[in-house]
């Protein structure tokens, strides 16, 4: 798929995807603001068996660049400009008003899995290296997985390729963190907007499609639009295939998830061990 021009494109979503200012001038959560307590009572009682997962990657030499992660709101600047409609944030000494420590207690609610390469992919449940995954993948998976998986308000998504498992079994960690890969076309932002959810999170190393839909080299463009125009979170780099099989075999895609990210003053992201739990 190759998309219009880019300038043209960004414009369009800037202007149909943008949250800046709904929840005032000094917002520091983003589309974490649809996490509530009412959300995070009812992932609660989600738990039925109490089998727990983590979700993170092993932090070892031999692995691919960084861990397990999230993107907090000074990432992802597009044309200079922050989640705060203010000059980029993000300094040698970091980012002083919307650091990934405001973030440390809000990564806890309903998780929902979307196990797309399982749903589409082919017989291992994986999708092709530069594979877009559209919004119409999504609700197939949605619909093909069950009532478990409908996505809601407050939700944090987690949209398994498949990609990471296929690195794991036949050793290919050089491409995993700069090579081609599935991913979310830059056409889901409609659906990352319109659905609230309050994050979203892959087993790739860059959440979005690579090579990008562009016919010009841009760098991350849902990256772009996704962080500091809509204020939501991306996770990269996660575990899923032991949940993935779980999920598979007993049918129910949604769980209580809590991810805190390491609280590093001033970071723009940070590791995270998010643990699920069924």
């Amino acid at each position: 798929m190759t998309l219009g021009p880019l300038d043209e494109e960004l414009a369009k979503a800037r202007a149909a995807y943008r949250d800046r200012g709904r929840w005032g001038e000094d917002d520091v959560l983003g589309t974490l603001n649809f996490v509530d307590d009412a959300i995070r009572a009812h992932a609660a009682v989600l738990v039925r068996r109490g089998r727990s997962f983590s979700l993170a990657q092993e932090i070892h030499g031999s692995g691919p660049q960084a861990t397990t992660r999230w993107h907090g709101l000074g990432r992802g600047h597009d044309t200079e400009r922050a989640w705060h409609d203010s000059s980029r944030t993000a300094t040698d000494d970091g980012d002083a008003v919307t650091g990934i420590e405001h973030l440390r207690d809000a990564f806890t609610g309903r998780g929902v899995l979307l196990d797309v390469g399982r749903a589409i992919g082919d017989a291992r449940g994986e999708l092709p290296d530069g594979f877009p995954i559209l919004e119409e993948h999504l609700r197939d998976t949605v619909e093909a997985q069950g009532a478990t998986s409908s996505v809601r308000r407050g939700d944090i998504v987690l949209v398994r390729t498949g990609q990471l498992g296929r690195v794991r079994r036949l050793g290919a960690w050089a491409g995993y963190a700069a090579g081609d890969a599935p991913g979310l076309s830059f056409t889901t932002l409609g659906w990352l907007h319109r659905t609230e959810i309050a994050a979203v999170a892959t087993d790739t190393c860059g959440l979005e499609v690579r090579p990008h839909e562009f016919a010009e080299p841009v760098s991350s463009p849902l990256h772009r639009i996704a962080v500091p125009h809509m204020g939501l979170p991306l996770g990269e780099m996660w575990d899923l295939e032991t949940l993935a099989e779980d999920c598979a075999a007993d049918g129910v895609h949604e769980f209580l998830l809590v991810a805190a990210p390491l609280p590093v003053t001033g970071a723009v992201g940070a590791p995270v061990n998010p643990i699920a739990v069924k």
